[in-house]
């Protein structure tokens, strides 16, 4: 299943920050949980508008945090085959992105 055409990953826009949350997130989190760990862990306001990539512990699935100006939205997926690529970071570690490096 592709990612909803109303996912933040496919704006073409440089101006909204990109964060990669380092180490494995617990993919039992839902919006709330993971905006406080944004809050928290990463220093960063989850409602600033960014949006923020976690992977799981055995990389098969990610989620995207976004707030779109009006609300929260988390945007699962998983892969039935392979693992998502990641960089090396710590946890509580995030990396700054652009479209044009993935």
């Amino acid at each position: 299943m592709p990612w909803p055409a109303s996912c933040p990953c496919w704006k073409d826009d440089d101006r909204v920050p990109d964060w990669i949350a380092g180490g494995a997130t617990d993919m039992r989190r839902g919006m709330n949980t993971l905006a406080l760990t944004v809050q928290q862990g990463l220093g960063r306001d989850p409602h600033a508008g960014e949006i923020f990539c976690f992977r799981g512990r055995k990389g098969d699935l990610v989620k995207l945090l976004w707030h779109d100006g009006v609300g929260v939205s988390l945007y699962p997926k998983r892969l039935e085959a392979g693992k998502f690529i990641w960089p090396s970071r710590g946890a509580g570690d995030a990396l700054k992105y652009k479209k044009t490096n993935v």
